[in-house]
């Protein structure tokens, strides 16, 4: 069964049908690549799978439980995760902060036994602390745990921003933009750490992006859509030579 399938999805705003009859589905640990000319729906299609808009028909099921109308924070919990076109981080605490931030909703120790800093909240605390270098240090970024987030440089600052989706246990990774803005090196070292993570965490990676060459390199399967309909999917050999996908990014007929 797969982890995410999306049925009819579709929402209007006012009198715009901006995306119609979306289906895709994605299994445990596949990597899917949605593309298309900007515009296209994309990122609209990921505001949906997380809440911050409301279908107006169809249905989003997550090990086959539907899911539309839950919260955001449900949703978070329910095992989707994101990260943004533009970056998110908390900028003024320290890298290994932003990490267990996105932990604390898993937490379970009382408020008294944080005020009071009892045992269980100390023991809670270490457990948290190791698992957040465990996932700083996938990404390399172990050694610039205490260091403010905002001093980064912009490709660890996206790999940060990975790490902390990670950090709340998604089964989904929705990754918007990942390779923006990185240099040749960086993107290459993007497409590996990604891999890994699909297969240390058994995640499903479902993917917006521009570079057709990451794409094409990383992407099992692709999903194309054009003024908010799928015009075309499967493989990235097929995709890259069905003449809808190619009149859609040249402008022809």
């Amino acid at each position: 069964m797969s982890v995410l399938e999306t049925k009819n999805l579709g929402i209007a705003f006012g009198g715009l049908q901006a995306l119609e009859g979306v289906h895709f589905s994605i299994d445990e640990g596949e990597i899917i690549g949605l593309i298309g000319p900007n515009g296209a729906g994309k990122t609209t299609v990921f505001n949906l799978l997380t809440d911050v808009y409301m279908p107006t028909e169809g249905v989003i099921e997550l090990d086959g439980n539907n899911i539309v109308g839950k919260k955001t924070y449900q949703i978070t919990k329910n095992g989707i995760a994101r990260t943004f076109q533009n970056i998110r981080l908390f900028k003024d605490i320290t890298v290994i902060d932003n990490v267990k931030i996105a932990m604390n909703g898993s937490m379970k120790y009382s408020v008294l036994s944080g005020i009071f800093r009892l045992p269980s909240y100390r023991k809670e605390e270490r457990a948290v602390s190791k698992r957040a270098h465990e996932l700083l240090k996938v990404f390399g970024l172990d050694v610039h745990a205490h260091d403010m987030a905002k001093n980064l440089p912009y490709g660890e600052q996206r790999k940060l921003e990975i790490a902390r989706a990670l950090a709340t246990d998604p089964k989904v990774l929705l990754l918007d933009e990942p390779a923006a803005g990185m240099n040749p090196t960086e993107t290459m070292e993007l497409m590996e750490t990604i891999k890994l993570i699909r297969d240390k965490f058994k995640v499903a990676v479902l993917l917006i992006e521009h570079d057709m060459n990451f794409v094409m390199g990383i992407c099992e399967h692709l999903v194309v859509l054009d003024y908010g309909r799928i015009i075309a999917e499967g493989t990235p050999e097929k995709v890259r030579n069905d003449p809808k996908v190619i009149a859609a990014y040249l402008g022809g007929e």
